[in-house]
């Protein structure tokens, strides 16, 4: 059977899941969380991709968010074009026209979902084009409440889990793994032109951006990074007591997450804060690992 151009379109998006830190839609869970699960996976990679260059070449995504495909590179556009077929999926009326979007639809609809997470990850690619420094770890932050903090709180809406205190442990954990994810990839970020480490920080530990784009990390980099790594595992320890209160599936969903970025973590201090030569990468033996402490102290938090 021949796929369609449609169907082509959203599975080069949704295949990106496999190389994400930790588990994006497990088998252990109920067959509609997967599906919900990945229907916003696919729109927030998507957005992610628009953000980094990252589309399939051809014009097919900016011919589905009617742009004409020579637009394919314009990524403000792109953004505010998926920001109009947003809107249509909450719409009464009429409904998306990209594939991913039309996806989503459902999962909005059955889950009473809000506009606002998903406004969020677009805006938080609209600064990617026009911000590509921080000054300060505050500035991070407010970044990361638009690029991450979005998704956890989707994972408790849709999961029927929110409450304030979950929310809050959440967005520290989402916090931290956008921070984890920027040390993996500060030498393709800058050859990007984004440096996600605060300046205040490079200043404190002499770290200059020609020092970032050595083929291997000196002395002060690797103290800069470790410096950022130890924020980011104290973001993480908000992980067992939100894993704590919850129950079944969901909590080995969450210890997944909280599990994925520790072993990223330690992935990054066995290179010995080395982070330039390439994404250190977390092993399965050890994601599991973590994952078994993160489910261990969580039950002492209960």
């Amino acid at each position: 059977m021949t796929s369609t151009p449609d169907a082509r379109t959203g599975a080069a998006t949704l295949g990106k899941a496999a190389d994400e830190n930790f588990p994006v839609a497990p088998f252990f869970l109920p067959r509609a969380w997967r599906d919900d699960l990945m229907a916003v996976y696919g729109f927030a990679r998507l957005v992610d991709d628009i953000g980094d260059g990252d589309l399939a070449p051809g014009g097919a995504d900016a011919r589905h968010l009617g742009l004409e495909p020579e637009r394919g590179d314009d990524r403000l556009a792109l953004l505010d074009a998926l920001e109009t077929d947003l809107h249509r999926v909450f719409a009464t009326t009429g409904g998306p026209r990209h594939p991913l979007l039309r996806g989503l639809r459902p999962t909005v609809r059955r889950r009473s979902l809000t506009p606002e997470p998903f406004l969020g990850l677009i805006e938080a690619n609209r600064q990617d084009q026009k911000i590509r420094r921080y000054g300060t770890y505050a500035e991070l932050v407010s970044y990361c409440e638009l690029s991450a903090n979005p998704v956890g709180r989707l994972v408790l809406a849709l999961t029927g889990t929110s409450s304030p205190d979950r929310i809050r442990r959440s967005d520290a954990v989402c916090t931290a793994l956008q921070i984890v994810e920027h040390l993996q990839d500060v030498a393709e970020d800058l050859e990007r032109d984004r440096i996600y480490l605060p300046a205040e920080d490079m200043e404190r530990f002499r770290v200059t951006e020609s020092d970032l784009a050595a083929p291997s990390a000196g002395a002060s980099v690797r103290a800069l990074i470790a410096y950022e790594a130890q924020r980011a595992s104290e973001l993480l320890d908000e992980g067992p007591p939100l894993v704590g209160s919850v129950d079944g599936r969901l909590k080995l969903l969450l210890a997944g997450f909280v599990g994925g970025g520790r072993a990223a973590l330690a992935a990054i201090s066995a290179a010995g804060f080395d982070v330039l030569p390439g994404p250190p990468g977390p092993t399965k033996p050890r994601l599991l690992r973590e994952v078994g402490i993160v489910l261990n102290r969580a039950r002492g938090e209960r």
